[in-house]
């Protein structure tokens, strides 16, 4: 329990820490969730459960059974949406209603082990040069594999998790940087935050962690992978894998992404991957009878164009770094994109690839 107002400032090595846990009818996970958070080690945090209107009581009875009620925890704070605001507007909520030097973003399908917060704050007063953080997600269905060790940006626009489905034992063992974190459960300096605006609320659910990975970038921000801020995820507990709605939400928001960031002479020169990447996806969610989803994506994109333009025209004008200082942050491998996952494997087995 927060004692006191000098316990939850903090000091320099000990700051409060706001943890986001955004919730819609998790009533499977969050349990287990709140379960993990309530076993972290670090002590100086205060925990708010964001209900994004869920229709499966999984927020009910949280003030008696997970300590919320207001006076008798007040480390914990449950705030009920009447309706479902999407993760990029519900998170920013959280995050204006925190009070803490950091924000700790956790989903609640997140299942952080008890050194996690510890090791991101030990690696924040550490190495003061960064100002966002990445944790170890590893699959929680299968644990010896990892689920991400940071986000990758691609010069084509396309981001993915760092070594995805690749054996834990494989995963970086030290601290490096990347360019940006899942959102999933991830550490971002509160300030910086809410300085580059946050999430962008029109992209609701899915890439909006990358792009304001982007924007932090933009600001001369790094972002450092800890490999002792271990969390086990299940991952898209609430729209499913490669779903419809998950389809149309990434293929949307990457274009908007690239045309609100990408500085200057890039977008022009990066422009024909990007392109082709637009067209790669189109051809690969037809042929798996996702058509309508990808092809209503592209069009809503470009229907929204105009105002995605007058976004890139603020971004652009506060950008305080080169185009070159970013393009080092990129991916730069023509193939990489596509040689992920499954149809990955198939391609690198055509081409005779390792």
């Amino acid at each position: 329990m927060l004692a006191s107002s000098s316990e939850q400032t903090g000091s320099d090595s000990t700051p409060l820490v706001s943890i986001i846990i955004l919730n819609w009818n998790g009533a499977a996970c969050l349990p287990r969730c709140i379960l993990a958070v309530q076993s972290q080690t670090y002590p100086n945090y205060e925990a708010i459960i964001i209900d994004n209107a869920s229709s499966d009581h999984s927020a009910d009875d949280l003030e008696s059974a997970w300590g919320t009620e207001q006076g008798k925890n007040p480390r914990w704070r449950l705030v009920r949406l009447e309706q479902n605001l999407g993760f990029a507007a519900a998170n920013n909520l959280g995050a204006r209603l925190a009070q803490g030097r950091w924000l700790a973003l956790l989903n609640n399908d997140a299942f952080p082990e008890p050194d996690w917060l510890a090791s991101l704050i030990q690696a924040a007063r550490t190495r003061p040069e960064y100002a966002f953080f990445s944790s170890r997600l590893v699959q929680a269905r299968r644990p010896e594999l990892l689920d991400g060790a940071g986000d990758v940006y691609h010069t084509s626009g396309l981001a993915w998790p760092r070594m995805r489905g690749q054996p834990l034992e494989s995963a970086p063992q030290q601290p490096d940087e990347v360019f940006s974190p899942c959102a999933a459960a991830a550490l971002y300096d509160r300030e910086a935050f809410l300085r580059v605006g946050g999430f962008d609320e029109t992209y609701v659910s899915h890439h909006e962690d990358v792009d304001l990975g982007f924007r932090l970038r933009l600001d001369d921000l790094r972002c450092l992978y800890v490999p002792d801020a271990i969390v086990a995820h299940l991952g898209s507990a609430s729209y499913g894998i490669e779903s419809d709605h998950t389809v149309y939400q990434v293929q949307r928001n990457l274009i908007w992404t690239y045309l609100k960031n990408m500085p200057g002479g890039l977008l022009w020169k990066y422009l024909p991957a990007h392109l082709a990447a637009n067209l790669f996806h189109l051809v690969y969610y037809s042929l798996r009878g996702q058509a309508g989803a990808v092809w209503r994506a592209k069009w809503d994109a470009v229907q929204d164009l105009p105002a995605v333009l007058r976004k890139r025209r603020t971004v652009q004008s506060q950008r305080k770094v080169s185009a070159a200082q970013m393009a080092r942050a990129f991916e730069h491998g023509l193939l990489s994109p596509y040689l992920l996952g499954r149809r990955g494997a198939a391609l690198k087995k055509r081409l005779h690839l390792r």
